[in-house]
C-alpha cells in the first residue's frame, strides 16, 4: 500500500495498451495559499513523462513548510526546509514541493516563482526516473544538462 504524504496529486497513468504511452487522467488538489498554473503543471508533467518514457504514474503535492520540513526528517534525516523531495514507490513516484520556499529562493536568486516552480518540478521528477547529482560529478553534470533541456523547452 502506497503512503500518501500529498495534498496536491497529479495522477498521470500512461496507457500499458498501445506503443504510445498516453496520459490518462490528471487530478489537481492545491489546498496551499499559493496560486498555481495548473494547466502549466499538467503540461511540464506531461510532456517530461511522455518523453522520458519511464514512469508510470506521478503524484505532486504543494505543502507548507513545516510539513516539508516534517517529510525531510523524517525520509533525510535533514531537519531543515527544503525546496522539493521526491520518493518512488515501485511504478510510481511522489513529488512533495513546498511553494512559499520558492518564492522566497525566486526573490534570492533574482528570478520568477514560475522559473523556480518549473525547475523544482523537472528536478523532482528527473529524480524519480533515476537521475542522481548526489552520486559523482559526472552525474550531477548528465542531471542538470537534462534539467536545463527542460527548462528551456519550457520556459522559452
Amino acid at each position: 500500500m502506497r503512503r500518501k504524504v500529498f495534498l496536491l496529486s497529479f495522477r498521470l497513468r500512461l496507457n500499458e495498451r498501445s506503443s504510445h504511452r498516453h496520459i490518462s487522467m490528471i487530478e489537481i488538489n492545491n489546498l496551499t495559499s499559493v496560486p498555481v498554473d495548473k494547466n502549466f503543471l499538467k503540461k511540464v508533467a506531461g510532456k517530461i513523462i511522455k518523453k522520458e518514457k519511464k514512469l508510470l504514474e506521478l503524484s505532486i503535492a504543494l505543502v507548507g513548510p513545516a510539513k516539508i520540513k516534517k517529510l525531510n526528517e523524517e525520509y533525510r534525516k535533514k531537519n531543515k526546509i527544503t525546496d522539493v523531495l521526491s520518493f518512488l514507490y515501485n511504478d510510481a513516484g511522489e513529488i512533495v514541493i513546498c511553494p512559499k520556499l520558492i518564492k522566497k529562493n525566486a526573490s534570492k536568486y533574482n528570478s520568477t516563482f514560475k522559473y523556480e516552480l518549473t525547475r523544482v518540478l523537472i528536478h523532482g521528477i528527473l529524480h524519480l526516473l533515476g537521475e542522481n547529482h548526489e552520486i559523482s560529478k559526472k552525474k550531477a553534470k548528465k542531471m542538470e544538462q537534462k534539467q536545463e533541456y527542460y527548462l528551456n523547452l519550457f520556459l522559452k
